[in-house]
């Protein structure tokens, strides 16, 4: 079924739009969750937390493309999960791991300015990441913003995981000169 039908069952407020999700984006949400939060039982809960996000967004939101607008909704419950799950104890996971591999380029928004300037940092890493190289950019967000691990990236990206890791490692210390020649470190 193509995503403006999908929408269009939202809007309806037909349940089939959740079994129709599912049956598209199932597989790709799991993986999404697992990636930040390494576990099955987690995973799945937070993927059927998506759907109910989903369910109750729509309407009012219109997603132009369904895929990112249900990937946004379900990184966030997966990350406040994790959040939630890891306050007393750290777990290994793809979330936690990316989060360490760029925490010497991205302020960390302890301090109230920097929380005000969330936005414009967002915006100020969106202008960097438009900067780069298609393939670059999808290494970048492969690794950032899906948290797949550098041998998936690299397997996609059609480059050995040695070449990969290399690249990713530039690409963070460019961001980390950009964002120091834009004022945000």
């Amino acid at each position: 079924m193509e995503d403006t039908q999908i929408v269009s069952l939202y809007w309806e407020r037909d349940e089939a739009a959740i079994r129709e999700t599912e049956t598209k984006y199932g597989n790709y949400l799991h993986k999404i969750a697992f990636n930040i939060l390494n576990n099955t039982e987690d995973s799945r809960e937070s993927v059927n937390d998506t759907y109910l996000a989903a369910w109750e967004s729509i309407p009012p939101h219109r997603p132009n493309i369904l895929s990112a607008y249900l990937a946004k909704l379900a990184r966030r419950i997966a990350i406040d999960l994790f959040r939630y799950r890891t306050r007393d104890k750290r777990m290994a996971s793809e979330y936690a791991l990316s989060l360490t591999e760029l925490e010497d380029c991205i302020p960390d928004g302890n301090t109230t300015e920097e929380t005000v300037n969330g936005k414009l940092l967002a915006d100020a890493i969106g202008i960097y990441l438009r900067l780069l190289p298609e393939a670059t950019r999808t290494a970048f967000l492969g690794r950032y913003y899906f948290l797949d691990s550098v041998k998936e990236v690299a397997g996609y990206c059609g480059i050995s995981e040695s070449k990969c890791k290399s690249l990713l490692y530039r690409t963070r210390l460019g961001l980390k000169d950009y964002l120091q020649k834009e004022g945000y470190l």
